[in-house]
């Protein structure tokens, strides 16, 4: 459901756009001739002097959209990738997501004034997005702690949106089981959350860690 969404949603929005921000490295295809223009610096990716080489879906997907090229989302293509079945690489395939995505994002961020508005909303919004919601958790469990009251308003407005959000991906998915996806609420602030906190403080950390 994570990988419906992020396709199905985000990638669709972007591409309303004309951008596609991370086509995603199993699920990409790329003209030869565009891929040829950019072989050298795809080759040769380095974060603060060091040599990197994960997030190279991501990283490419920049350098194509700096070279001028469009990036597409097609919803009828299928595609298959490995993913995770265990807690432990599950965690560690989102700390290289994570170091990957604040690294893009901070070369991405001159090409934003060339690309539509809209862009620029939806990369500040995935980086303020868990910040906000880390803040609210923090902030919820200090009351919590504080002063022996429940903060109910918080857990409301977390909780509201997203059944909202689970609510239309079940509607577009036509699949009820996407409102059980409410439930990676708690995996992402318990769990996710502090990895990428820890993705911020380790980003010259290039191990692929599986």
């Amino acid at each position: 459901m994570e990988y419906w969404l992020a396709c199905n949603e985000e990638r669709a929005a972007q591409a309303r756009f004309g951008a596609v921000m991370c086509c995603c490295g199993p699920c990409a295809m790329y003209r030869r001739s565009a891929l040829l223009l950019l072989l050298d610096q795809y080759e040769t990716q380095f974060f603060r002097g060091k040599p990197s080489d994960f997030g190279e879906d991501r990283h490419l997907t920049i350098l194509m959209l700096k070279a001028g090229f469009q990036t597409e989302y097609v919803p009828d293509a299928v595609a298959a990738t490995v993913v995770p079945d265990r807690l432990g690489p599950y965690l560690r395939q989102q700390l290289r997501w994570a170091r990957s995505t604040f690294r893009d994002t901070f070369l991405a961020l001159r090409l934003l004034p060339e690309l539509d508005r809209y862009l620029t909303l939806d990369v500040v919004g995935q980086n303020l997005g868990p910040l906000l919601l880390a803040l609210s958790s923090i902030a919820a469990l200090a009351q919590l702690a504080l002063t022996a009251t429940v903060p109910w308003w918080t857990g409301l407005i977390i909780a509201s949106m997203t059944v909202v959000r689970c609510s239309v991906a079940a509607f577009r998915a036509r699949e009820l089981r996407f409102l059980g996806f409410s439930l990676h609420t708690l995996i992402n602030i318990f769990l996710l959350l502090p990895v990428k906190a820890y993705a911020l403080c380790t980003l010259s950390n290039s191990d692929w860690l599986s």
